[in-house]
């Protein structure tokens, strides 16, 4: 599935291209020419990359809302059977570059494969002029995210990111409240996920740290150079695919994509989508191979657009302290969730906005809820997107705010390998106090798998 397009543009200034990147801006409402606008019937052809997972969830939604599921494409034919068996009608490739090259008439990609070839089948789909929706979390690393962004607004096509909780109720409701003065003046946030991806494999999580497993036959239905794409050769294990991917630094980007794409949206919102100036890490089993089995980071914005300097803790595989005004006949959100810290309050929600909830409970009753400001997506994630390109407008997670979302959750997967505080330029795309660290910003690439 290698490609050998190279990045376009390589001589231009560094830091202007970043600095003209790290802006983000929304593209108008009318992003195409009449004559391209796609659907005429109302019913657009759709191809799913990576349908065993979370992919055939979205190829779901998509089919349901009336939409053609017109070719499928994933590396192990026997992981994808069910869901091929569900659209017998739809041509099954191994590899989207052959796909891509033989089904012209697609007009939309859903791509949920592994993290670390997000970006790559993304801006082939892009350059072939095709409307996509990304699984979380978009990229693998940070330079991935502004690469995308740059190709989506230069082809003009109708992007999404798998993020679900951004077209349901709770993102809007907290967002509205907390702008409302519902927890008085934003102090902190503690946002978190107490899962965590241990044992790590099928073999012992003792082995797997110790040496990466090699020499186990691959299955014949699994194509692992595919598999393996950007990252570097490996041999094959049954923990790698399909099991706890994720997991490893080479394939995943760990909890904090994972889970913190999701978690982290709404705070990023409220935050006014600034980015942090510094980040600090403190891992517990780190390991060059694998994400800690847990972790504290701490990310602190500077002041900005009347907003004061805010402090965001996420915890993972653990969990902040339990407020004192929660209720003895109330819990914290299981998995994960946000407490949002007020100067008069707190505001807790659940790891995709939902539920929110005003605390100590004789605020919340007293509160006056404020009248709805935003505008609500319709249908769900999936539906959302398949009606902007339909309308000829951007998508409510479209990459323009989905790629600077995963670059905060990225940010704090560098600080989380080098274990200590980096400091964070953001128009320069560099870690200024550690050098070590910037090699995680735009990560090597095996030939042929360049964006």
């Amino acid at each position: 599935m290698g490609f050998e397009n190279k990045e376009k543009g390589s001589n231009m200034n560094r830091r202007k291209f970043l600095g003209t990147m790290a802006s983000v801006s929304i593209l108008p409402s009318g992003i195409l020419a009449q004559s391209e606008k796609p659907g005429a019937n109302g019913r657009l052809q759709v191809a799913g990359i990576g349908i065993g997972g979370m992919g055939k969830n979205n190829l779901h939604q998509i089919a349901g809302k009336g939409h053609d599921i017109s070719a499928l494409c994933d590396i192990d034919s026997l992981y994808s059977a069910g869901v091929r068996a569900k659209y017998p009608k739809a041509p099954f490739y191994t590899d989207y570059r052959e796909m891509l090259a033989k089904e012209k008439s697609l007009d939309a990609i859903m791509i949920a494969t592994p993290d670390h070839t997000h970006a790559v089948i993304a801006a082939a789909a892009i350059k072939a002029g095709k409307h996509v929706f990304v699984q979380k979390p978009l990229c693998h690393d940070i330079s991935e995210c502004r690469e995308l962004t740059r190709l989506a607004r230069e082809h003009k096509v109708v992007t999404q990111m798998g993020i679900q909780g951004h077209a349901q109720p709770g993102f809007y409701l907290i967002n509205e409240w907390i702008k409302a003065g519902g927890i008085g003046e934003l102090e902190s946030v503690d946002a978190w996920c107490s899962l965590s991806y241990y044992p790590f494999g099928r073999a012992g999580w003792s082995t797997l740290l110790s040496e990466k497993p090699e020499g186990i036959p691959v299955p014949k239905t699994l194509d692992w150079d595919k598999f393996l794409g950007p990252a570097p050769v490996r041999g094959y294990h049954p923990t790698y695919h399909p099991a706890r991917w994720r997991a490893w630094w080479d394939f995943g980007n760990g909890m904090m994509g994972d889970r913190g794409a999701h978690t982290l949206d709404s705070v990023f919102t409220v935050l006014g989508k600034r980015m942090p100036v510094s980040i600090e890490a403190t891992s517990c089993g780190l390991n060059k191979d694998i994400h800690p089995l847990s972790a504290i980071i701490t990310f602190k914005f500077a002041e900005a657009k009347g907003q004061k300097p805010i402090t965001l803790r996420w915890y993972e595989g653990t969990r902040p302290p339990r407020p004192a005004e929660l209720t003895d006949d109330r819990h914290l959100p299981y998995g994960g969730g946000v407490i949002f810290n007020g100067s008069k309050g707190k505001l807790v929600c659940g790891v995709y906005g939902d539920s929110p909830r005003i605390i100590p409970e004789a605020r919340m009753k007293a509160f006056e809820r404020p009248p709805k400001t935003m505008v609500r997506p319709k249908g769900g994630i999936e539906g959302d997107w398949l009606s902007a390109i339909l309308e000829n407008r951007q998508a409510c997670a479209n990459f323009d705010y989905s790629a600077r979302l995963t670059e905060l959750t990225l940010l704090g997967n560098v600080a989380k390998r080098v274990d200590n505080v980096i400091k964070w330029d953001d128009k320069a795309m560099l870690v200024t106090n550690r050098e070590r660290a910037n090699k995680f910003i735009k990560c090597s690439r095996r030939p042929g798998w360049e964006l």
